[in-house]
């Protein structure tokens, strides 16, 4: 099935565009997309998902169809045909 991505900040320059389509399998989750992300991508390695790989870095933000993943299943949110998921680096800040 064909999924949208989006990434945002120094993600988007560590995958070197905005967004794009992805063919997964039927059953996929966010997490077997983020670890794939992780793996095709040296910018992203070991930045989006825990070590053990069960939770996404809690400083992120993984949006699901606009919806925060956290508020669903996690990393085991499971994804349908047109789904848009997109990735936010932390971000941090303010006035001196």
């Amino acid at each position: 099935m064909e999924i949208e991505l989006r990434f945002f900040a120094t993600f988007r320059e560590a995958v070197g565009t905005k967004e794009h389509s992805r063919t997964v399998a039927d059953d996929a989750t966010v997490g077997d997309v983020l670890e794939a992300l992780e793996d095709e991508y040296e910018g992203l390695e070991g930045r989006l998902l825990t070590e053990d790989g069960d939770a996404i870095r809690p400083q992120l933000s993984v949006l699901k169809n606009g919806r925060n993943v956290v508020h669903m299943a996690g990393p085991a949110t499971v994804l349908d045909e047109g789904d848009v998921v997109s990735v936010f680096p932390p971000v941090a800040g303010g006035a001196a």
